[in-house]
């Protein structure tokens, strides 16, 4: 007697909802955040369009959730006192929270493209308000980390913290989009380390 088939366990709405976003992530890198389309997230997770809306009302709702997949809004707690770095040097924080942020994109090419996509960002206050919000938390945190590294002797005081700060955030930033435009031809997480490390070292 043929044994009845197997049933497919049914993923949860959560497990659902990761997997709609990964493929919107991965869609991106191949295709450009503007050319990723609700039809193309269903036919690569495997649903309907219909089933995508079941989890997501509108699909300026998948992209905020992808934004918060790729920067988690800070908490107060991580503004104040880190973003879970194991060094208690704040120089070190500094170096720490770059490889961090560098690695993060090196192993997830699509972010500089939604980072920096103005279409993307125009057709959705919320994505571009989370960004926002992410950014200025980062800068804080540069910011206060760098004022205790000069407290401490560890940085020169020649730059202001906080001019020091947009200067490591503006450092990430360019050359994320200097990576993505060289076709990911260079390792991003050295070439920025080392250019910190100059920036980092002014007199």
């Amino acid at each position: 007697m043929t044994p009845p088939p197997a049933r497919r366990s049914r993923k949860s709405a959560q497990d659902r909802k990761a997997e709609i976003v990964s493929a919107a992530i991965r869609l991106a890198a191949e295709l450009g955040p503007d050319r990723v389309t609700t039809q193309r997230i269903a036919d690569e997770v495997g649903l309907t369009q219909p089933g995508i809306f079941r989890h997501f009302p509108a699909k300026t709702d998948i992209w905020v959730a992808v934004g918060e997949w790729i920067a988690p809004s800070p908490s107060a707690q991580d503004v104040k006192g880190g973003f879970a770095s194991a060094s208690a040097d704040p120089a070190q924080q500094v170096r720490d929270m770059v490889s961090r942020f560098l690695s993060g994109i090196a192993r997830h090419p699509a972010i500089p493209a939604i980072l920096f996509s103005r279409e993307l960002h125009a057709e959705n206050e919320q994505l571009r308000a989370h960004f926002e919000k992410v950014m200025t938390g980062r800068r804080t945190k540069f910011t206060r980390l760098i004022e205790q590294a000069q407290v401490a002797g560890q940085l020169s005081k020649a730059i202001a913290p906080a001019d020091l700060a947009a200067l490591v955030l503006a450092l990430i930033q360019g050359l994320a989009m200097r990576w993505s435009l060289e076709n990911r031809g260079f390792d991003l997480e050295a070439e920025g380390m080392r250019l910190l490390a100059g920036l980092l070292s002014v007199k």
